[in-house]
């Protein structure tokens, strides 16, 4: 790749990087090349409908010029033409889709691929991306073999997300790669938990494939559950299979790092907020150039982490993004033996939790804005 912008700029010709063939054979759709658009890896209707919530109800402002470009791979599980279909049927004119076909395997996501000048076109004409959360993926792509207990269910998923970041941050796999970023580097990358993990591995870090047996030494259910909150990452109660309507996360606290960005966060002001998680897997080596700046209360798990040389690239291992933070209308159950459920502004209000989520995205959004 040291020669990879080259190529690229020779490859932005090549028409029609920015169209989607969808299974179902939908029109094609064209992104906005203003470049102020924000890309979207896997946009299924519920991310999608994730993203429309926050940015209608004020949670993460954006300007309203703004476009969306939602990424996928072609060989994915997920069928994008509900995605087609749910933006037709809600009249958004903002939202656009590329496909990409690429050959992407373990051997070529970390180098110059088919791939390439999609990728760089898609920089080219953004201001930012969002990586959401999602499955395991394949151990392979960080120079280990598969653990029992990793369960990978849409490889070519990770490998163009993988792939994408590399491209973007460049990573100890080729130091010699030229990252994206070097041509702008208030580019905003958010990663969030499968999302900070890929832009770990992509960046040449690895992984604990499986919390509880490899950090706590439990091997069951219940030994995991007799574990305090703070130590588990999701709802273990869910694998019972006794009760299929309790909430599918766990909410435990992190501890920021003093002095790190978040002091600067305005309406933020505690050190240890409720957050929701639901991972088995966390960061174990650190990617190049990333460097954690919140964890879990025990110090075991990295739960936040920032670009040191890129500094609007941001990976949080919770999930902030989940609409019932938001609104005291949407109650849960944790617990089998809860008879009613409850809302999340209802446990954690204010500085327990509420207060850092909302000053969470309003920080994301003025990053977005530049």
């Amino acid at each position: 790749m040291k020669k990879l912008l080259t190529f690229l700029l020779l490859a932005a010709g090549i028409a029609s990087l920015f169209t989607c063939s969808s299974p179902s054979q939908k029109p094609v759709v064209r992104a906005e090349n203003s470049g102020r658009n924000i890309v979207l890896l896997h946009p299924t209707v519920n991310n999608l409908k994730t993203f429309l919530y926050l940015t209608k109800n004020n949670v993460f402002t954006l300007p309203k010029d703004y476009g969306v470009i939602g990424v996928f791979h072609s060989k994915e599980k997920y069928d994008y033409s509900q995605s087609l279909d749910f933006i037709e049927k809600e009249k958004i004119g903002n939202f656009h889709f590329t496909e990409i076909s690429a050959e992407l395997n373990p051997e070529n996501i970390y180098k110059e691929n088919s791939g390439s000048p999609q990728f760089y076109e898609i920089f080219n004409n953004s201001q930012g991306a969002i990586f959401f959360g999602g499955p395991d993926m394949p151990p392979a792509c960080y120079g280990e073999e598969t653990n029992l207990l990793t369960e990978i269910t849409d490889p070519h998923r990770h490998y163009l997300e993988l792939s994408f970041l590399f491209h973007l941050l460049g990573g100890s796999q080729d130091t010699t790669s030229i990252a994206f970023l070097n041509e702008r580097n208030d580019y905003t990358i958010l990663g969030i938990c499968l999302g900070m993990q890929s832009m770990n591995v992509a960046t040449g870090g690895t992984m604990v494939q499986d919390i509880p047996t490899e950090l706590f030494g439990v091997s069951n259910v219940e030994q995991v559950l007799s574990l305090e909150q703070n130590q588990q990452h999701r709802n273990y109660y869910t694998n019972l299979g006794t009760d299929n309507d309790l909430i599918w996360g766990n909410f435990h606290q992190v501890k920021f790092l003093k002095g790190s960005f978040l002091d600067s966060i305005n309406g933020f002001s505690g050190n240890q907020p409720y957050v929701l998680s639901s991972h088995h897997q966390c960061i174990e080596n650190l990617g190049l150039n990333l460097t954690p700046f919140a964890w879990s209360v025990d110090g075991r798990i990295v739960e936040a982490v920032k670009h040191t040389k890129f500094p609007n690239v941001i990976g949080v291992q919770f999930h902030p993004e989940p609409t019932f933070i938001y609104d005291s209308t949407i109650k849960f159950r944790r617990l089998p033996n809860e008879s009613q459920g409850i809302s999340y502004l209802q446990l954690y209000p204010n500085e327990k939790g509420e207060n850092f989520h909302r000053a969470f995205w309003k920080y994301l959004g003025k990053l977005y804005q530049n």
